[in-house]
């Protein structure tokens, strides 16, 4: 999956509520990113509610990384202002996607989000999240999670696939998507290579 993280205007240095824009939209895409992948190794994710349960619960998981990232690099004010405007953003998406395509109230979709999201923080929080990426607890709380969006078949083999292949797999593309929206230098553009007769 490709994803668009560099800046392209003047080199300055970008907000807490800048950063979290921009991410918003890239973790939106690795979620579904995940969700296709899982599809693709034959996990049974039905199209209604039990896709949207997946994709929140993965949505949930990025969220706490990218709260546990920017407190390497912020304040305690800066990192709060970050992970509440990430948590917005991606829950009016959520909240949008799900109003859409299985009716409902668009503001209860965001709360419920956002509810969940808080249940989830409380038990994330018991997990370390270091320079090397999740702890394995970490990474487990979340197939922990999955195992109650999944049907029985393949409830016992989803905390597998969250824990090596598709937590790993988000949590590379998160790391190095909020790695290059911190510099504060765009990238300069690549050059297309001429066609000649």
């Amino acid at each position: 999956m490709r994803i668009k993280s560099h800046w392209f205007k003047s080199g300055r240095e970008r907000t807490p509520q800048e950063i979290a824009d921009a991410l918003s939209f890239v973790t939106w895409r690795i979620g579904e990113n995940a969700l296709k992948n899982t599809r693709k190794a034959d996990f049974e994710i039905e199209a209604g509610p039990q896709y949207f349960a997946f994709l929140v619960e993965f949505l949930l998981f990025l969220i706490q990384a990218a709260d546990r990232i920017a407190y390497r690099r912020l304040s305690a004010e800066d990192r709060f202002v970050f992970t509440s405007t990430l948590a917005n953003r991606v829950a009016e998406t959520y909240a949008e996607n799900r109003s859409r395509l299985l009716g409902g109230d668009l503001s209860e979709a965001k709360q419920h989000f956002i509810n969940l999201l808080n249940q989830r923080a409380d038990g994330y929080a018991d997990f370390d999240y270091g320079e090397n990426g999740p702890s394995f607890n970490f990474t487990r709380y979340l197939g922990y999670c999955m195992e109650q969006v999944m049907d029985e078949q393949d409830s016992g083999w989803i905390i597998d696939q969250m824990m090596s292949i598709a937590a790993p797999e988000a949590v590379q593309m998160l790391e190095k998507t909020m790695r290059d929206l911190y510099e504060a230098e765009p990238r300069p553009a690549r050059r297309r290579a001429a066609v000649t007769d």
